[in-house]
């Protein structure tokens, strides 16, 4: 059984469906789907595991981003995600949930073209943009 088999099998059976339609969808014999959902706790009544399915997301054993599964280390901090194109796709379109200090936040003047710009978390920055870094620095206009 490959990677991609055993994610979707655990996709599908989250869904709600059963071993022999899972086993027909991926042309798997029905034990080998049955064997696989006991061997990762989505084995009982199809209703029972897709209601269970929040409570595995609550232990982070789903990415909170597209709901695959997590593939885990043994130590270590707990994933949230399965990848990092996930946590940043996640990251980029919860930005509210982000938790900015007022203290990280600095107010400058551009050199070049004098306008007021905030930045976030960079105490060195100079330039409000990289257009007008290169005109500063390069002089082209």
């Amino acid at each position: 059984m490959t990677n991609e088999q055993k994610e979707a099998i655990y996709k599908l059976r989250l869904e709600g469906l059963g071993y022999k339609s899972i086993a027909k969808q991926l042309d798997l014999s029905r034990d080998s789907v049955k064997a696989y959902c006991t061997r990762h706790h989505l084995n009982g009544p199809s209703q029972l595991v897709a209601l269970n399915a929040e409570v595995i997301k609550e232990n982070h054993d789903l990415c909170q981003y597209c709901s695959n599964p997590i593939r885990k280390k043994g130590r270590g901090r707990t994933r949230k995600f399965c990848s990092e194109e996930c946590r940043r796709k996640w990251w980029a379109e919860h930005q509210e949930k982000r938790i900015l200090k007022e203290t990280a936040i600095y107010h400058y003047i551009c050199p070049k073209c004098n306008k007021s710009f905030s930045a976030y978390g960079n105490c060195k920055r100079k330039y409000c943009s990289h257009q007008c870094y290169i005109k500063d620095r390069f002089g082209e206009e």
